[in-house]
């Protein structure tokens, strides 16, 4: 049976391909869903891709993963810096997660440099664009082997 990934977007990210270009790229959700949808065939995981603005729906889903899911891949976006309910649902459902972010939020403002997520993820990828997704769903693959 595939391994189960639960990928999570996080607010404005519904918005990509128009939303900043120069800091996000020309490519759109869907882009980066049919991404993901690719290397999880090549990778024989099943994925569950979602994408909420609403906090309170991505601690839902988190908490939901815990009999859905074995290992979860999120793009908290702004969440990242400001959610202590994303962190601590992460942290009770007790699942691998890796963190990705499309751009390098180290070269961003310096309140973009800490993330509430990154401690309760085994990795984190920012920087590569939509081929974080790629890389944290290879590296979620090997974990969950």
């Amino acid at each position: 049976m595939a391994k189960r990934v639960l990928v999570l977007n996080g607010p404005n990210l519904n918005l990509l391909g128009t939303r900043e270009p120069e800091t996000y790229g020309a490519g759109t959700l869907a882009d980066i869903e049919t991404l993901c949808r690719a290397a999880a065939a090549d990778l024989g995981l099943a994925i569950e891709f979602r994408q909420s603005n609403h906090e309170g729906e991505l601690v839902s889903w988190i908490q939901e993963a815990r009999e859905t899911a074995d290992g979860i891949l999120i793009n908290p976006a702004a969440y990242s810096h400001t959610s202590l309910a994303i962190h601590d649902a992460l942290r009770a459902v007790a699942l691998p997660v890796a963190e990705v972010h499309l751009s390098n939020i180290h070269q961003r403002e310096a309140f973009r440099h800490h993330s509430y997520v990154s401690s309760v993820a085994f990795g984190v990828i920012c920087g590569f664009g939509p081929l974080g997704y790629k890389l944290a769903l290879m590296a979620l693959a090997e974990k969950l082997t």
